[in-house]
């Protein structure tokens, strides 16, 4: 069987792992913090906050942007059903606009008429690892006094071009960019989100929300040589990392730069050799880390059929990006503008295997197979 994602784990992120457990601190101690220390580094932050999941991370960014019930929040449809609950779950109403068809990401052309006097951020995703054109984003967001959140939820690694230098996702254009470390994604530390800003203030309300609105953290009171009482001065919430995890992601962070380099040379083979679909675009300003790699079929091709022929043949594959919209949860969500693109999107498009450990001839075996069900 070819899976369509497998992650790359090993003695070293068995051996970290263990040694989180013997130290006796297996949760938000040194280790998260070591993480948190070469996470900013890596991505060229000043800060970064580990928490549990990127879902959490989204919740906290979006609530210390000041997002309040009766808010706006601009975002896309054609994302995990996470990107629109974050919303929700400030009591915001997300308000989906469109993708651009050839990047799968949000179309800023189609930002600012979504733009109302209820609007207080907008949300983007970096689909796949594929750069947004936050050149426009930000634009809009400037003109408007509007906050932006990037969900890089599958982007750790991936790159663009700012003002000339190239920079890692993450350093960051917006305002907060959360990360995923789900085992789906490049790196993984079993679940795991990070948060990174520029603003000490948002850093340290972060942390604060994240240990359900402790004063004092527990690094801090277990080095006291006096007594110390913590209070509670806000409603927060458990959103820890423990560290085992943190642990495993300083692996994972050692390894990132051969598993992005062997995802680049497996889609620049695909974008080669495979006939008969589209392929993903990559601006001249953006450079994907490649998490997923995901091709249009022709217009009325059977989606499902194709899937289930390579499925056949051994070969996982995975339906596009889901539409939010589209399921039980948003049913009667206003739908304000046109979603075309991101129907397309999820009814057209297929998700082939790409991961590090693949070989070139299991990624002819994929190609191979899909030009037969294509009969291509």
């Amino acid at each position: 069987m070819i899976p369509i994602a497998k992650p790359v784990l090993g003695a070293e992120e068995a051996a970290a792992a263990s040694r989180a457990v013997l130290s006796g601190w297996v949760t938000q101690g040194p280790e998260v913090e070591a993480f948190e220390r070469e996470w900013a580094a890596m991505v060229g932050a000043p800060h970064a906050c580990a928490v549990s999941n990127c879902t959490t991370a989204l919740h906290l960014a979006l609530l210390v942007l000041g997002v309040k019930p009766g808010d706006e929040v601009i975002t896309v449809s054609h994302s995990f059903i996470a990107t629109a609950n974050a919303v929700r779950y400030c009591g915001a109403e997300p308000v989906f606009v469109d993708i651009e068809p050839a990047t799968f990401n949000i179309d800023p052309r189609r930002v600012e008429a979504a733009v109302t006097p209820r609007t207080t951020a907008i949300l983007v995703v970096h689909q796949m690892g594929m750069p947004c054109d936050m050149a426009a984003i930000i634009a809009v967001a400037k003109k408007h006094g509007l906050k932006v959140v990037e969900d890089a939820a599958c982007a750790i690694g991936s790159e663009i071009q700012w003002n000339g230098p190239w920079q890692k996702i993450g350093a960051p254009i917006g305002d907060i960019v959360c990360f995923s470390l789900h085992p789906r994604k490049v790196i993984t530390t079993g679940d795991g989100g990070m948060l990174t800003t520029t603003n000490p203030d948002w850093d340290a309300r972060f942390r604060l929300l994240r240990q359900h609105g402790m004063s004092v953290s527990d690094k801090t009171r277990h080095a006291s040589n006096k007594v110390i009482f913590e209070s509670y001065p806000v409603v927060g919430f458990n959103f820890r990392m423990t560290d085992p995890q943190a642990a495993i992601g300083r692996e994972q962070l050692k390894r990132l730069p051969g598993i992005i380099g062997r995802r680049r040379e497996l889609a620049a083979r695909y974008a080669a050799k495979l006939r008969g679909v589209t392929h993903p675009h990559q601006p001249a300003w953006a450079r994907s880390n490649w998490q997923s790699y995901c091709v249009r079929l022709p217009d009325g091709c059977d989606q499902v059929g194709i899937m289930q022929k390579l499925l056949d043949e051994g070969i996982a594959t995975r339906r596009a990006i889901m539409c939010s919209h589209r399921e039980a949860a948003y049913a009667g969500h206003p739908l304000p503008h046109p979603l075309a693109e991101s129907e397309r999107a999820q009814d057209t498009g297929i998700i082939l295997p790409v991961y590090p450990q693949m070989t070139d001839a299991e990624q002819d075996g994929v190609i191979d197979a899909l030009h037969r069900a294509l009969a291509v």
